[in-house]
C-alpha cells in the first residue's frame, strides 16, 4: 500500500473546506493569497489545481468575485462567499469536527 497515496486523497478531499474557510476568514481573497495561505498550513496546492476548483464553487454558486485593477499588472479577481457558500461552508465545518473528535477518539493510543 502507498501511504503518499492515500495522504493526497486526504489532503484532497479537505481542500475545498480549507479553501472555503480562507474566503470565510478574510471576506474575499486573491487566488496567490489563498495558495500562500495553503502553503504556510504545509498544504502546497498547485495553481492549475486551485484555479479549476474555484471556478466550480463560483459556478455552484458558492463564490462570486469581483475585479480590481493593479498596479502592477493586470486587473486581479477577488473570491468571496455567497450566502449559499458561507452555509455549505459551515456545514463542512461541522462534518469535519465531528470526523476529526471520531478519528481522534479511534486513534489515540493509551
Amino acid at each position: 500500500m502507498n501511504v503518499e497515496n492515500t495522504e493526497s486523497q486526504m489532503r484532497k478531499g479537505l481542500l475545498e473546506l480549507c479553501i472555503l474557510g480562507i474566503i470565510q476568514k478574510e471576506k474575499e481573497a486573491y487566488p496567490s493569497d489563498i495558495l500562500e495561505q495553503l502553503k504556510q498550513a504545509r498544504l502546497v496546492v498547485l495553481e492549475g489545481t486551485l484555479y479549476p476548483l474555484l471556478t466550480r464553487l463560483k459556478n455552484a454558486d458558492m463564490l462570486t468575485y469581483r475585479w480590481e485593477e493593479s498596479t502592477s499588472g493586470p486587473p486581479r479577481k477577488y473570491y468571496s462567499l455567497t450566502e449559499t457558500g458561507r452555509k455549505f461552508y459551515i456545514q463542512l465545518k461541522q462534518t469535519w469536527d465531528e470526523l476529526s473528535t471520531a478519528v481522534n477518539h479511534l486513534t489515540t493510543t493509551i
